[in-house]
């Protein structure tokens, strides 16, 4: 991943106006999941476990396989939106593992969000879906990743979720 320096304001040229940051295209990981575990309404909103069983990581930048043991820990604040909190390994191709924390905000109109959750395939431009995962890397390789702030775009499919990656640069 290639880095081009800005000044601290977040400009490239003082008299030009605020410089966007670029996206760099990591890789696409698709999560497969099983049936939710339900706990029940709490004070905070309806919380929901949704088991990782496994899944894939395909793109420029990073490959590998999700390992199954994680769990996405949902909470659904109304029929609209959810806050979700995804916690899961990737293997790389190199046979490296990075440790995800995967914060995300999923909203979109009642009967859309209804349909997901009946497992139903529901048009992603329907659905606001918006992460920003964060990493942790036991070697030098990946290294680069916890310093690096990462967003995503997700969409969710019966059986998985699709997650597009870009590096902030």
């Amino acid at each position: 991943m290639s880095q081009t320096p800005v000044a601290a304001s977040g400009r490239s040229d003082a008299s030009a106006g605020p410089t966007p940051p670029r996206l760099e295209f990591l890789a696409t990981v698709a999560v497969e999941v099983s049936g939710p575990v339900e706990v029940g309404r709490t004070h905070r909103g309806q919380r929901r476990i949704i088991p990782i069983i496994g899944g894939a990581v395909t793109g420029p930048e990073l490959n590998g396989t999700v390992l199954a043991g994680g769990a996405d820990f949902q909470l659904i604040q109304s029929e609209t939106a959810s806050d979700l909190d995804a916690r899961y390994v990737i293997e790389t191709d190199d046979g490296e593992r990075l440790y995800v924390m995967n914060a995300a905000y999923r909203t979109g109109a009642a009967e859309d969000i209804a349909a997901l959750a009946r497992g139903e395939r529901v048009p992603a431009e329907r659905i606001y879906f918006r992460c920003a995962p964060r990493f942790e890397v036991a070697g030098e390789r990946w290294s680069w990743l916890e310093s690096t702030v990462v967003i995503g775009s997700g969409r969710r499919e019966p059986d998985r979720v699709l997650i597009d990656l870009w590096a902030v640069c």
